[in-house]
């Protein structure tokens, strides 16, 4: 069995408009990818076809976990089969608290009538806040309610870390993010990385990379993957731009 996250000449559209035109990618358990682009270029497109948006239409191709196929299911059972996306704008949840939504979450994952042990819930919700340099009265806060950017990317990656899945897609998790909320999000992602989960990080920008370094990066225009590397060809990306890519894939 492949242990990947395998995304193979993948179209989708939106309205009637094709958006991703025949779009391969692989990201491996245990690496970190960058995929970067500018507005439009299908990037946000990508992850939310990945976790089943109902808005959108795939057209050909499919996404494959593990060598399993994930299209075709409910966005709720792709989330079961291992695959996790942090929401560039995450929604508000009034009146439910973080540690409330986070032990729904994983009753959601075991079998119906079994759910989990609640002192081995919270030692283990407050071990990954320590890990991730969270002040537990966070917990005790409603989902994203009156939350800054940075810490409604927290709370994101601290989902991730008691979900583990087995595929992280961080769509844009450096947007509106200052310096030092971009500091704590990168170590949270930098404290999970290990051979059990494979990153997608999603930016447009060179600077997140800085501080979570990627194996490989990928540059995408108009829905397709047109040049992959080392994490070099970002700072390439930065110093040349877009066009430089764009003209790249023309030849």
């Amino acid at each position: 069995m492949k242990s990947t996250l395998e995304i193979k000449g993948l179209k989708a559209a939106i309205n009637g408009t094709e958006i991703l035109h025949g779009l391969n990618l692989t990201v491996p358990k245990g690496e970190v990818h960058a995929i970067m682009g500018k507005n439009g270029s299908g990037k946000s497109t990508l992850a939310k076809v990945m976790a089943g948006h109902p808005d959108y239409e795939v057209t050909g191709g499919d996404v494959l976990l593990d060598g399993k196929t994930i299209l075709g299911l409910d966005p709720d059972v792709r989330a079961r089969e291992g695959l996790f996306l942090a929401f560039q704008y995450p929604s508000e949840i009034p009146g439910v608290t973080i540690a409330n939504f986070m032990r729904a979450a994983l009753n959601a994952r075991r079998p119906e009538g079994q759910e989990v042990d609640a002192v081995e819930y919270y030692n283990e919700l407050y071990k990954k806040m320590d890990l991730l340099k969270i002040d537990r009265s966070f917990t005790s806060r409603a989902v994203n309610d009156g939350f800054s950017g940075g810490e409604k990317k927290k709370n994101e990656i601290l989902q991730m870390a008691m979900l583990e899945p087995k595929y992280a897609v961080l769509d844009e998790t450096d947007s509106g993010l200052d310096i030092d909320a971009l500091k704590i999000v990168s170590h949270g992602v930098n404290s999970l990385r290990g051979p059990k989960m494979g990153i997608l990080v999603i930016t447009h920008y060179q600077r997140l990379l800085d501080y979570i370094v990627p194996d490989v990066v990928h540059v995408m225009v108009d829905g397709r993957i047109v040049k992959s590397g080392p994490k070099e060809l970002a700072l390439e990306m930065e110093k040349k731009g877009y066009d430089w890519v764009e003209n790249l894939a023309t030849v």
